[in-house]
């Protein structure tokens, strides 16, 4: 197995919704990522913030798959990205250094 990471950032037009209207989309996404990790995924989630503690700087997504290929089909997946609202990367991480985690 290996780790991938995708990084997203809210689109410009994303950023002009209100956050009521983000907030289902931000809400399912936690469900996916929860429904997934039940279901046996490896995976970590989490969002960016500045020195300040405020959020801005897009969100992470570490997780394991078999290959960039199942990697990049099972992220396609992800809520956030079914509904445009995010512009994202994907990247395979190959760690070489560090405490024994992941």
């Amino acid at each position: 197995m290996a780790w991938f990471i995708k990084h997203e950032t809210f689109t410009t037009e994303t950023l002009a919704l209100p956050m009521a209207k983000r907030r289902p989309h931000l809400d399912a996404h936690r469900a996916w990522v929860q429904q997934e990790s039940k279901a046996g995924r490896r995976i970590h989630s989490g969002f960016l913030v500045d020195e300040q503690q405020r959020p801005g700087g897009g969100g992470l997504l570490i997780f394991e798959a078999e290959s960039y290929a199942e990697a990049l089909a099972w992220v396609q997946q992800d809520p956030m990205i079914q509904a445009d609202l995010v512009s994202w990367t994907l990247q395979e991480w190959i760690p070489v250094s560090g405490d024994g985690w992941p």
